[in-house]
């Protein structure tokens, strides 16, 4: 993570506060041996004609990439659980409104550290869950329970490690 003054660090996290959206996703992965993969996205959001103030948080941050939608708007997207965490623990002093996104992403986190645990996973995407409505998601249709029923056709779940 680059060095970031505290200014630019309030600034970025009332911008992320403001015109931001942290998300955590379970997107149905058919190539992963539990069918889904966790996946943690950071996005702000700007009128196109703004797309250098953008570029130059991208710039600042050092992930990400940068999408112009055809509605005029231009969305800076952070994919990546260790990216998305950096960032946020590096925002959080500063956060007020995303403070309890930041806090249950900092849980998902911990789950998913270190050797993958199946019952670790699982607990995570009930937290992933949590995410509709901090987001006031209305297309959410991943969720933990799909997540276990699909573990369960599969004879993968409950499993007792």
């Amino acid at each position: 993570m680059p060095k970031i003054s505290e200014k630019k660090k309030a600034y970025i996290a009332g911008f992320l506060d403001g015109d931001g959206c942290v998300m955590y996703q379970l997107i149905r992965r058919k190539d992963y041996r539990y069918g889904f993969e966790i996946r943690a996205s950071i996005v702000f959001y700007q009128k196109s004609q703004n797309y250098k103030h953008l570029e130059r948080l991208k710039n600042l941050l050092k992930a990400g990439y940068l999408r112009n939608r055809k509605d005029g708007m231009t969305e800076y997207t952070i994919v990546g659980l260790k990216p998305a965490i950096e960032i946020l623990k590096l925002l959080e002093p500063y956060c007020m409104l995303k403070k309890e996104h930041i806090k249950t992403a900092k849980r998902i986190n911990r789950l998913l550290e270190g050797q993958f645990n199946l019952r670790k996973f699982v607990k995570a995407s009930e937290l992933v869950d949590r995410f509709k409505f901090l987001n006031y998601s209305k297309k959410r249709k991943n969720t933990s329970e799909k997540l276990k029923n699909y573990l369960k056709r599969h004879k993968l779940y409950p499993r007792n490690d």
